[in-house]
């Protein structure tokens, strides 16, 4: 192992991912980083084969509810109370292979910058074709390198700075990750894109009911977050009570009592899907691609508002915030 992949350690986190875990894991040794596997409530063989790694494993009790900001904060807090704290660390979530090279370049570029927080890079879909759901996640993951506001999940973080930001709420249990960075950004320190690919991703998304559950996790975190950090997600939020709540309440009544209310929210959402359509175009989708992710996007402001009603009931009625899991 070398003296640079020494100053990284990767924190992993997993719910029976089963072969996608081993291919993670043996991702990660390859390129000679040190491992922390954080397990939440498998039933599958993922601490066994953490531990036949050598794997520091970390397994989650029933006190508190599953959240993957749980996990990766106890998976630093297991780091704190060894000896020797790395200087760095590399988020990872255990669906994900860590691609060839990336430890190196995020290493690099967070050594060379004092004030640099974070390093992200590109996350791809590895299996895009099986379904436009898979698909809708590769086109969502590729985002602008240079200086970012926030990330996903997969980013290596200067322990310092980590600490100072005040860690991952295991409470927010969807965009978690956006929380994180906001406090970060707050405490100073810059986040960062690299052009680079970091993490291909087997979100094995198949089914039309997987999709509505990952969109209206998704709603959750927009209202969550947006509580927590206003006005965070301001404008998601909004275009989620228009299209997810206010509209199709009007066809409702529209279709009771008056046609020309239900036509004209009709024509709403159908010029919402052509500018959406068109977006996506210019973004560089073939036409062919763009109409069908377009047509999800449109339809996810139903599953978006009901996760952002569903934070809120948790919320007045002091509900724990537990996961929402789509596979």
């Amino acid at each position: 192992m070398s003296p640079e992949s020494r100053a990284v350690t990767a924190i992993v986190i997993g719910r029976n991912e089963g072969k996608r875990l081993v291919a993670c894991l043996a991702s990660l040794q390859k390129q000679g980083v040190e491992m922390v596997y954080v397990d939440s409530g498998s039933w599958d063989n993922s601490v066994a084969e953490a531990r036949k790694v050598g794997a520091l494993v970390v397994e989650l009790d029933n006190s508190a509810p599953f959240t993957a900001a749980r996990a990766r904060q106890a998976g630093f807090d297991a780091l704190a109370q060894t000896d020797d704290l790395p200087k760095f660390v590399q988020f990872v979530d255990g669906d994900c292979v860590v691609v060839d090279g990336w430890i190196a370049a995020g290493l690099a570029a967070l050594q060379a910058a004092p004030r640099l927080g974070l390093i992200t890079g590109w996350r791809a879909e590895l299996y895009p074709e099986r379904s436009v759901y898979n698909a809708l996640c590769d086109f969502e993951w590729h985002r602008p390198a240079g200086e970012i506001v926030t990330c996903g999940g997969d980013m290596m973080v200067r322990s310092a700075a980590f600490q100072q930001a005040g860690g991952f709420d295991a409470t927010v249990i969807a965009a978690e990750d956006d929380e994180f960075c906001v406090r970060l950004a707050k405490a100073g320190w810059q986040l960062r894109r690299l052009p680079q690919e970091m993490t291909r991703h087997d979100a094995a998304m198949l089914r039309f009911g997987q999709w509505w559950q990952r969109a209206l996790r998704t709603g959750h975190g927009f209202a969550q977050v947006g509580w927590m950090h206003p006005p965070y997600f301001r404008k998601e939020q909004l275009r989620g009570l228009i299209y997810g709540g206010i509209l199709p309440l009007l066809a409702l009544y529209g279709l009771c009592d008056n046609i020309l209310i239900l036509i004209a929210v009709m024509a709403a959402y159908a010029i919402n899907y052509s500018r959406t359509k068109s977006g996506l175009i210019t973004e560089g989708l073939p036409h062919w691609e763009a109409r069908r992710h377009a047509r999800l996007l449109t339809l996810s402001k139903l599953p978006n508002v009901m996760g952002m009603f569903l934070f809120h009931w948790r919320r007045l009625r002091g509900r724990a915030m537990r996961i929402i899991e789509y596979k």
